[in-house]
């Protein structure tokens, strides 16, 4: 297969705009194999934010990316315009460091992270471990401080911290993110599972409703408000106070304090939600999220504002 020149050029685009991109089957939040979920996974360890581009969407470039890299599966990491490899070479320098190297990054050097856990939640983990006793427990914390536990053999260059009569075993990015850590669990309608409060994590993304929007704009407060919407949307209806989050809008957010009141818009809430989450995992700490959209604030607050 030869590789049209339209589709060379937005991959050429694709690269020279974005520091690490991932050609995928599904997105980061929903992996449609196990070779792209693994390097996910993977990346997902080490960076807050990266751009995926799912192949499965785009049959020109699930087959045109093959041809440009001259590499014959999905996925594909790059970083800074270069190809690195597929899943298995990803896997294989995280576990050896390199991949933190490549993306210059700098290797924790941590100690034993001080982890609390509840009797209930011990009680539970034991009765796994006692399932594959030739198995140890392992805690990861991703660069998004998402939290997951498993059951694999032990890794050589793997932190231990003692909790009560568990030890825990965390790769050194893993314990960088952990001190202060509490475990527990909570009984729900589907099972149990188990509950980690993580002093460490970004706060959540907040859900501001747009009878708060419209006190704060009443009072006089600066509002940095931000439509993630295209331009055929802003056409239809928009918002005076609000700017266009294009690349002008994103350098501006790139040079404000991590602790700057954000909030984002779209339509009905659920891409400003992402954008948002975009930010939490870069570090910012104020975040908000318009809830309803701009529809809840047409029908709420400004009825000079068309509903679609």
């Amino acid at each position: 297969m030869s590789l049209d020149d339209q589709t060379r050029a937005a991959i050429d685009d694709l690269l020279s705009d974005n520091r690490v991109v991932l050609f995928m089957k599904g997105n980061r939040q929903q992996p449609q194999c196990g070779f792209s979920a693994k390097t996910v996974s993977a990346l997902d360890m080490l960076l807050p934010d990266y751009v995926t581009i799912n192949v499965l969407d785009y049959p020109q470039v699930r087959e045109g990316i093959k041809v440009y890299s001259n590499w014959p599966t999905i996925p594909q990491l790059y970083i800074e315009g270069e190809l690195i490899g597929g899943s298995d070479i990803i896997l294989e320098m995280m576990e050896s460091g390199e991949l933190a190297d490549v993306l210059k990054m700098q290797k924790p050097d941590v100690q034993a992270p001080d982890i609390t856990i509840s009797e209930t939640a011990e009680k539970a983990m034991q009765q796994a471990l006692e399932s594959q006793p030739t198995m140890s427990l392992h805690l990861q914390i991703d660069a998004g401080f998402t939290h997951a536990l498993s059951l694999s053999p032990a890794k050589p260059d793997s932190i231990e911290t003692q909790c009560g009569d568990l030890t825990l075993h965390l790769d050194p990015w893993s314990a960088a993110r952990a001190n202060g850590l509490r475990v527990d669990m909570t009984e729900e309608f589907a099972g149990t599972r188990f509950l980690f409060d993580n002093p460490n994590a970004p706060p959540p993304v907040r859900q501001i409703e747009v009878a708060e929007l419209k006190k704060k704009l009443d009072s006089g407060e600066t509002v940095l408000l931000f439509d993630v919407r295209d331009a055929e949307e802003r056409v239809r209806a928009s918002m005076e106070i609000a700017r266009h989050w294009d690349e002008e809008a994103m350098n501006f957010i790139a040079g404000l304090p991590k602790d700057t009141e954000i909030i984002f818009h779209c339509h009905l809430g659920g891409r400003s939600q992402q954008a948002a989450e975009h930010y939490r995992r870069q570090g910012y700490t104020n975040v908000h999220n318009l809830v309803g959209g701009i529809r809840a604030w047409a029908e709420e607050i400004d009825s000079s504002i068309p509903v679609y």
